[in-house]
């Protein structure tokens, strides 16, 4: 499969990766400088500033080498100048850590009170429970305690879950329902479902899958980042039966709303290069538990083809027998430092697939997220192929993605097309209408980051269509800024139809009528919610011919 693209990597060259090629990165430091140093910095005429700059620490001096490879530099050519987009990533990341905390606190509350209303019947039944004396407390925690996300779209029920609750018994459905539709509506839906599912708790999740799908529930994995250290990365498995499965399913946690290091994650330009790979997001690289800026040695220690483990930044190296073998197999995660290896979301994850796909002979696996959870699925599978898990990748069934942030560079993107969507699609990424986030971080026909695989996109009346990119990629588009307003507009009075049109499950709560207004104001925000991505799956329609982004 790798010499289908002459960008994928040769497999004579996959164990001189890291030891022919010097590692190159680029970090963002909003915290190093002050507004007269961003000031300086966005105001001087002189590109060579921009690896000099208080904010920016790189593997390179000569700004023209930063960018190499990435439109600019060649011979005639001058290195375009990102400062603009570099500057509004800095200020957007200062804003995020200086309200961080209260963000947390007003997180807290929000999701206390919608769980009090809730656990109450609603704001009658609550003061008519305080008269008696029979308030419901909400507990955190607990399976009846629904996240913020959870509270915007309260369906917990799959798309036609017959179909595969009265299939997985026959021995043969693995091959007739799974293998041979990957874009099937019902696999599609129990994704974004799944991907919805993962901003809950691990005892919200194990009662939905156990007992509404009627699936078996694995495991909830809450993991580490060694860089924001703490236990910020979340994920959960299941099968579609706990004997002889056919389907094994990983979903990421995405984008918390109130959660300002996720939202700068996702306005971060950071990058790190795997040599001879591509150029990859470092905070999603971080997420995954593959490295930390504080010290990005640990990036190429983590990133080894060979008996790759964890590497913290305090410099321990864990490395263990090779991964062929039946000791490794039982104990290299044993290995890992406790605190923090043995639950990095890539290792952990990895282990456990592995020895679910040995139990489970005939399954095949998924990997799918919402928001930063998608950015984790594809990153996922794209470092399983670069540790040459053959053996598993051949067991793939397929990724799905929704409202998903671009991960890397044109180069990366070769190197996944050549594995996930040559010649058979495996790699599906839905996007809705004016979702902001999978416009994030910015594009242009020189910048770094752009999107790879089947693009499936919904605009406002979920009509569907498969194009390359979606329309207006970089959002803040001039052509494109009366219509979204329109959009805006439109979304929030379908809001108030959609349940007398649709019927009573597509009826739009409260809240999310009041992030609909919200997004008169910013359009783009109320359509990252995953109440329209669960619409866009179940109801979308293809057309073939040119669609506006409405």
């Amino acid at each position: 499969m790798k010499e289908r693209i002459d960008m994928a990597v040769e497999e004579d060259d996959y164990d001189n990766l890291f030891s022919s090629s010097r590692c190159r990165y680029l970090i963002v430091r909003p915290e190093n400088g002050g507004v007269v140093d961003l000031l300086r910095f966005v105001a001087s005429r002189d590109k060579a500033i921009i690896p000099s700059s208080k904010f920016i620490e790189s593997s390179d001096d000569d700004y023209d080498e930063l960018l190499a490879g990435e439109g600019g530099g060649g011979e005639g050519m001058s290195t375009p100048d990102h400062r603009w987009v570099i500057f509004v990533s800095i200020i957007v990341r200062k804003i995020l850590s200086f309200f961080g905390k209260p963000m947390e606190w007003y997180g807290y509350l929000i999701e206390f009170l919608l769980n009090l209303l809730s656990l109450n019947t609603n704001l009658l039944g609550l003061i008519y429970n305080l008269l008696h004396g029979k308030v419901v407390i909400p507990q955190r925690g607990s399976e009846t305690f629904i996240s913020a996300i959870g509270h915007l779209d309260g369906r917990i029920d799959l798309y036609k879950n017959d179909l595969i609750v009265e299939g997985k018994d026959d021995p043969s459905f693995g091959e007739r329902g799974f293998q041979i539709q990957i874009e099937n509506r019902v696999l599609m839906d129990l994704s974004m479902m799944a991907s919805k599912l993962a901003y809950e708790n691990p005892n919200v999740v194990r009662n939905v899958v156990n007992q509404h799908w009627k699936m078996h529930f694995v495991d909830f994995y809450n993991c580490w980042n060694d860089y924001q250290k703490e236990r910020s990365t979340q994920v959960f498995i299941l099968c579609d039966k706990p004997k002889d499965a056919n389907l094994i399913l990983i979903s990421f946690r995405g984008t918390e709303p109130f959660d300002a290091d996720d939202w700068s994650t996702d306005f971060d330009y950071s990058w790190y290069e795997i040599p001879k790979l591509g150029k990859v997001h470092m905070g999603f690289l971080e997420a995954l538990g593959l490295g930390n800026r504080a010290k990005t040695s640990t990036f190429k220690e983590n990133l080894q083809l060979k008996d790759a483990n964890f590497t913290s930044s305090n410099g321990i190296d864990t490395t263990g027998p090779s991964e062929g073998s039946e000791e490794a197999a039982s104990s290299s995660e044993k290995k890992l430092v406790p605190e923090m290896a043995e639950m990095t979301a890539y290792f952990a994850v990895r282990s456990k697939l592995k020895n679910l796909l040995k139990e489970h002979k005939k399954a095949k696996f998924m990997v799918t997220g919402h928001s930063l959870g998608g950015a984790l699925a594809i990153l996922f599978p794209t470092v399983l192929l670069l540790h040459e898990e053959k053996e598993v990748m051949q067991r793939l069934l397929g990724v799905h993605t929704f409202g998903q942030p671009r991960v890397g560079n044109r180069q990366l993107g070769r190197f996944v097309e050549a594995h996930l969507v040559h010649p058979n699609p495996k790699y599906f990424r839905v996007v809705y209408c004016n979702d902001l986030v999978p416009r994030l971080p910015y594009d242009n026909q020189t910048f770094l980051y752009k999107h790879v695989g089947v693009c499936l996109y919904y605009n406002s009346f979920y009509v569907e269509q498969k194009v390359p990119e979606e329309p207006n990629r970089n959002y803040f588009g001039l052509r494109f800024l009366i219509p979204e307003y329109v959009n805006a507009v439109w979304e929030l009075i379908r809001s108030f139809i959609m349940g007398y049109i649709r019927g009573p499950e597509y009826e739009e709560c409260w809240l999310l009528i009041l992030l609909r207004i919200v997004g008169l104001a910013i359009p783009g925000i109320s359509a990252h919610s995953p109440m329209d991505y669960v619409n866009s799956v179940r109801l979308g329609r293809e057309r073939t011919i040119q669609m506006s982004s409405l």
